[in-house]
């Protein structure tokens, strides 16, 4: 389906390549808010926050993960989104995310946690608790 309406998508993490091809609209979450990308869309980029991820393929087929944070680059009818992880909502495991949780929470309660410490637990929190809310949807 390649044409005027569709544009080159990348998503990509640290342990490969996730999706390569052409799609017809991209959604997603920027530290500023929900965005949807159309072929021609003026050249951006944008640090992500997690979400669910939506990559409509065809007018028939939506492919879509739960992100972690990221980076989206969108430009020359092309988008590259750059993720710490991608996790199809299936292999989502609710117990083990409320186990995650638990703990970015017990680290943001501790007294002692250092101020890095606690950032780092505070983007473990705000991933898993997206996360979740994909998992029980």
């Amino acid at each position: 389906m390649a044409g005027e309406s569709t544009f080159s998508v990348e998503v990509l993490t640290p342990e490969g390549e996730v999706f390569s091809g052409e799609a017809v609209q991209l959604s997603t979450r920027t530290v500023t808010g929900e965005i949807g990308i159309l072929a021609r869309h003026v050249p951006i980029l944008a640090a992500l926050k997690p979400t669910l991820l939506r990559l409509k393929v065809s007018e028939s087929e939506t492919r879509e993960w739960a992100q972690s944070h990221g980076m989206l680059q969108v430009f020359a009818n092309n988008a590259q989104i750059l993720l710490e992880e991608a996790i199809e909502p299936g292999n989502l495991t609710v117990a083990t995310l409320e186990e995650q949780k638990s703990d970015a929470e017990a680290r943001l309660a501790d007294d002692s946690t250092g101020e890095a410490a606690r950032e780092v637990a505070e983007r473990d929190l705000e991933r898993v608790t997206a996360f979740l809310e994909i998992a029980q949807a």
